[in-house]
Formats: structure tokens, C-alpha cells, sequence
């Protein structure tokens, strides 16, 4: 097997190649990646380690894909993740990157008639929708109203959901026309939050591991919206958890061609920030004044849960790891690597 990771010296992409590298000795597995990311360059010594080949290229350029060997499988993890892109400047590398790079890529396992993993978002989702979800208020968080496990696959899709979650969606229509079109066989990951060692979170995507860095070196945090209490939630998910998943996905391809699953850590791995301040607390030994904020940011929603039913209905794949020891395992790799942590800190 001969597989291609894109955005894979990202977060989700490196950890990605390193993994399959590390579980399939006898695959080839190629990293592509712009490196616009800053931080995305830490990742490159731990590619080569693992016998990941590395390659510096742009899912904007088809032609850099068209120059790649022949392969059997592309995992997609090339993107602009930030919700906040596009709100304030242009769109131009968001819609570039995440639609039309989106785009060449398919092309590209076309080409080699590839298996195609997508990693798509829980952002597909309205957010005038999920704002209107009834909501309880305890001490802690919020909680729907109607005890549901969270947001299926068959929430509806009309309104607005944030240029990024548009180029996400969009992108997830472009692969069922490839399929129906030219029988590409692909499978969609709708992810909620993932988090884990390698990551340089920030406020706008991977919140909890922002928080974590946040108390480890000192930073200034704040609950902004939703009466600055803190109460928002959001699932988590390991990003070794993930990997086990995908590494499943590419092993049988033929029972994932077609599917379209929420990926996430759902109600029993989920946070809210005022619960996140307690367990950073509690791991770094760091009490921060975490102020409150009653200003609104754009696409922000109080909850979101995945409701992964129709995932666990096609595999016995679970999550293993839960909240604290994906923040603990994260402290763990920050704490290894503080300075080169720090330094990639201060220069985002």
C-alpha cells in the first residue's frame, strides 16, 4: 500500500503518517504539506524517524499531485482549520485550500482510482440551528434539554455554518459526485474536537489544548459569550483514537466506500471551559483568573455533542482514551518539549 497523507505535517496529518508508518512497516506512506502552518516544521524530524517520506507541496497546485507516484490511498487532512477564517480578511487561501485543494485531490485518486478519507468537521452544521437547540444550565455546563446523545448525521443542513464550514460541506458534496460520477470509493469523517501531543491550539481550533497551554506557560484566557460563565461544551477526541479509526477505514476500504460518519468523543468525552480551567488546574498545578466576557464571536455555539450512532453501528471501534488523559497525555508531550513549545508559541 502506497498512501498519501496531505496537510501531513499538520496536527491530524503528522500524527496520522506516523502512525500508519509505525503500524504498517511493509506501506509506504508520503507526507505532502505546504508547511504554512507555523509549528507544521516541528513535525518534519518525527516524519523522517518514522520513514515517512516528506514532500513540500501545495494541495493548491495540481500539478505538485500530478508529479506524485501512483497511490492507493489519499487521506485528506489538508486544510485552513480555523472557525474565525475568512470572517476578517479574505477568502481566497481558505476557499483555495480547503474546496479547491479539496478538489485536486480527488483528481489526484482518480487518477489512481485511491481510496479517499476525508476528514470533514462537526462545522458542516448550521449554527442558527444548533443556537436554537434547547438548552439546561447546570453548575458547570449546558446540557440538552431533550437528554439526546448529541448531533446525528440527519441534522439539517440549511443556514449558515462560517466560510469554513461551508468550504468543508462543500467539499463533502464534491465527493459524492466523484462517487456517483466516476465511482470513487471515499469516506467522509465528520470530526468534532480533536486534540492530543503536537498540537498548538489557539481559541479559534484546538480550544482544550489552547487552554492547556494557556495554564502551562501563563497565558491569558477569557469565557467569551454565552454570559461569559464558561458554560459551553464540546466533545473531544484523541487524536490516537482517530488514527485507530482511519488506519481501520484504509484497511476495508470496501466496507467504509460511501459512508458519512460523526467522529467524535460524544457526551461521555466532552468539556465545557469552566470544567476544562478545573482539570488544567488540577494537571499543571497552575490556578489562572479566568475572566468572563459577555461579547459574542462569530459562529460560536453553546454546545456541540457528536452523536456517533451510525459510526458504532458499522464497527466496534470506540474512543479509549477519556478527557483527562488526553489533556494529561498533552501536558505530558508539552512538558518534554516546552522550549520548542513556547518559542512556536510566541512567533504564531
Amino acid at each position: 500500500m502506497r498512501i498519501l497523507v496531505t496537510g501531513g505535517a499538520g496536527f491530524v496529518g503528522s500524527n496520522t503518517s506516523v502512525g500508519l508508518a509505525r503500524r504498517h512497516p511493509d506501506w509506504q506512506v508520503v507526507a505532502v504539506d505546504n508547511l504554512h502552518r507555523r509549528g507544521a516544521e516541528l513535525n518534519l524530524p518525527r516524519l523522517a524517524d518514522a520513514g515517512v517520506e516528506f514532500v513540500r507541496g501545495d494541495v493548491r497546485d495540481p500539478d505538485a499531485l500530478r508529479a506524485l507516484a501512483k497511490i492507493d490511498a489519499l487521506v485528506e487532512c489538508s486544510a485552513e482549520p480555523s472557525v474565525l477564517a475568512g470572517l476578517e480578511g479574505g477568502l481566497d487561501y481558505l476557499v483555495h485550500t480547503n474546496l479547491v485543494g479539496a478538489y485536486n485531490c480527488l483528481e489526484l485518486a482518480r487518477r489512481d482510482d485511491a481510496f479517499f478519507v476525508f476528514l470533514s468537521t462537526s462545522r458542516v452544521y448550521p449554527v442558527a440551528a444548533l443556537r436554537a437547540l434547547a438548552l439546561v444550565e447546570t453548575e458547570t455546563r449546558f446540557e440538552l434539554a431533550d437528554g439526546s446523545a448529541g448531533i446525528s448525521e440527519s441534522f439539517p443542513l440549511e443556514g449558515a455554518r462560517t466560510p469554513y464550514g461551508a468550504t468543508k460541506l462543500a467539499a463533502e458534496l464534491l465527493i459524492t459526485e466523484f462517487a456517483g460520477s466516476f465511482g470513487l470509493r471515499a469516506v467522509v469523517d465528520r470530526c468534532g474536537v480533536i486534540a492530543g501531543p503536537w498540537q498548538l491550539g489557539k481559541v479559534d481550533q484546538g480550544v482544550f489544548t489552547h487552554w492547556l497551554l494557556a495554564h502551562r506557560f501563563g497565558r491569558p484566557l477569557e469565557y467569551i459569550g454565552f454570559g461569559g460563565a464558561g458554560k459551553q461544551v464540546r466533545d473531544l477526541l484523541h487524536v490516537e483514537d482517530l488514527v485507530d479509526l482511519i488506519d481501520l477505514q484504509l484497511s476495508s476500504p470496501g466496507e467504509w466506500a460511501g459512508a458519512t460518519v460523526n467522529v467524535g468523543g460524544g457526551r461521555a468525552c466532552s468539556l465545557s471551559l469552566r470544567e476544562t480551567t478545573e482539570l488544567c488546574r488540577e494537571l499543571t498545578g497552575v490556578d489562572l483568573d479566568v475572566r468572563g466576557s459577555g461579547a459574542e464571536r462569530p459562529g460560536d455555539v453553546p454546545l456541540y455533542l457528536s452523536d456517533c450512532s451510525r459510526l458504532y453501528a458499522r464497527t466496534d471501534w470506540r474512543p479509549k482514551r477519556d478527557a483527562r488523559t488526553i489533556l494529561a497525555d498533552t501536558l505530558a508531550w508539552i512538558d518534554a518539549n516546552a522550549d520548542t513549545v513556547e518559542e512556536a508559541l510566541l512567533a504564531s
